[in-house]
């Protein structure tokens, strides 16, 4: 299974937005140079997260992004249905239905194995990222990111939203 890039940035953004003083918002701009990132690209992404309401976005001076509820109640799950959709990833089209050895469709009681098989590893996928909450990997980074790099981020912050 391959996911877009977005779903990456987007999940950084939020950890992002989840270590942000309490109202403190970021720009799109600021988002994309934080990250390296284009900013189009990655406004399209934020602006599928807006509409899932993770993010919300504020105006004014000191406007920009922020998470739309606690980072308690965002999962990976959420951010990735947000960006990539809540479509299943495997579509079964029922190609043993067809060619020299199709047989009438009696035969065919049951969904073939192999979308079995796959539905059942999806789901195990899906609800593994539901068990992973955007505070979680806040707290997960505090304890192995290395701390020059906190320091240099927090510093970036301070003279980015003037705090």
């Amino acid at each position: 299974m391959k996911m877009s890039e977005g779903i990456e940035w987007a999940i950084h953004c939020c950890t992002l937005l989840a270590a942000l003083p309490e109202g403190t918002a970021l720009p799109v701009g600021r988002l994309s140079e934080f990250h390296d990132v284009p900013k189009d690209y990655l406004a399209k992404h934020l602006q599928s997260l807006s509409r899932a309401g993770i993010v919300q976005t504020t105006r004014g001076p000191g406007g920009g992004y922020r998470l739309g509820r606690p980072a308690e109640r965002i999962t990976l799950l959420d951010v990735v249905e947000a960006i990539d959709g809540k479509d299943p990833c495997f579509q079964c089209t029922e190609i043993r239905r067809r060619g020299p050895s199709a047989v009438g469709a009696a035969a065919y009681k049951k969904p073939c194995g192999i979308a079995r098989a796959m539905w059942s590893a999806e789901a195990a996928w899906r609800r593994e990222l539901q068990k992973v909450t955007i505070a979680a990997l806040v707290a997960q980074a505090a304890e192995e990111v290395d701390p020059k790099q906190i320091e240099k981020s927090i510093s970036w912050l301070e003279r980015t939203t003037g705090g």
